[in-house]
């Protein structure tokens, strides 16, 4: 089966440094690799899954306020701006928000910490999006609450994910039982929260690494609840790819159709 290393997660925060160590989650570090591995539209997934998923969901409005929370070099903060949304992007890393202004000049952009957007003020967004970002942001609970924050009563939360269940950095991968004809997601550990080091660019720069967090999805919306953000949506997406024709095409085509790699939920701030 095709695997997803031409998928890397975005939108990490938790480091404004543009010289900060490997220790920090920015992706600033890398950001020119980055933009040229996925490109202005992003990868594959992207323009065939995420970002039409995404835009579905969050179903936003002419005038209405959006904040997108590790828009990365822009990709779905201009898909937004396309709807008609007033679209504010932010970013930890400082050279993809370069990129990500250079390519709209109409959209608002602000290097800043999703867990600390002292810069915006409460209440003043209809909508906050953050599209495959969330496993790599730490603290988890002051990120939701900041994105919490900032949203009017009634205003909408689209988190788009790698699927906590099935896709887990160094604990999960496809197998294959060839007594069945069968390919599996092996799944080695899921309920224990983890900090795990990825590789940002294998190859040229083996040690230098950023950090993706896996949390189970009772983590997930045990946050949202605490802030009263209520889940009224969730979906699950599988890949769009298709094997080339031959011995374990057929396999391989039918374990991408029925294990989702990507997962979607959207949550509304209750009024009080």
């Amino acid at each position: 089966m095709t695997h997803h290393r031409h998928f890397k997660p975005r939108g990490a925060q938790n480091d404004t440094s543009p010289d900060a160590g490997n220790d920090g989650t920015s992706w600033n570090k890398v950001a020119g690799w980055y933009d040229k591995l996925v490109g202005e539209r992003g990868s594959d997934y992207h323009e065939k899954v995420l970002l039409p998923g995404a835009l579905r969901m969050l179903a936003p409005q002419k005038g209405e306020k959006v904040l997108d929370v590790g828009c990365g070099q822009g990709g779905f903060s201009r898909e937004l701006a396309r709807s008609g949304a007033d679209v504010t992007g932010l970013d930890s890393s400082e050279k993809l928000i370069k990129t990500a202004k250079s390519r709209s000049a109409n959209i608002k952009y602000f290097t800043a910490d999703a867990s600390n957007l002292r810069i915006l003020q409460s209440g003043s967004f209809d909508a906050a999006s953050c599209i495959m970002a969330i496993q790599n942001m730490e603290p988890l609970d002051k990120v939701i609450g900041e994105m919490a924050r900032i949203l009017k009563n009634d205003g909408r939360l689209l988190l788009v994910m790698s699927h906590p269940c099935f896709r887990i950095a160094r604990q999960s991968g496809w197998g294959i039982d060839e007594k069945r004809k069968l390919q599996y997601r092996r799944v080695d550990s899921y309920m224990t929260a983890q900090k795990i080091p990825i590789q940002m660019h294998p190859g040229s720069a083996p040690g230098l690494h950023t950090w993706t967090f896996h949390r189970p999805l009772t983590e997930y919306f045990k946050q949202l609840n605490a802030r009263d953000l209520v889940v009224t949506r969730f979906e699950e997406w599988v890949s769009h790819r298709q094997s080339k024709p031959g011995s374990s095409s057929r396999m391989e085509n039918r374990a991408r159709g029925e294990i989702p790699m990507f997962l979607s939920l959207l949550a509304r701030k209750m009024v009080k």
